[in-house]
């Protein structure tokens, strides 16, 4: 099964939707360091995941320099 970019973004677009219905009138607060950790995380440890817990690879695949890979791990306890 492959993903298109179209499909993550419609994905992210029904969860805010979603988000924003059970608020029910509230106003959010810092909706955007809400989206990017609860992206981010999981597709770290994702990648992590699919390359065999090997961060120079899992760096080539984010598009990322293993340094930044190696900080964000750390920012979300993930070594």
């Amino acid at each position: 099964m492959t993903c298109n970019n179209n499909e993550i973004a419609d994905s992210v677009f029904r969860t805010l939707d979603r988000y924003f219905r059970d608020l029910d009138g509230e106003k959010p607060a810092a909706l955007y360091d809400m989206v990017m950790k609860n992206a981010e995380r999981p597709m770290l440890e994702f990648v992590l995941r699919h390359a065999n817990g090997n961060q120079t690879a899992a760096a080539e695949l984010l598009g990322i320099n293993r340094n930044t890979l190696r900080r964000k791990l750390t920012e979300y306890d993930l070594l």
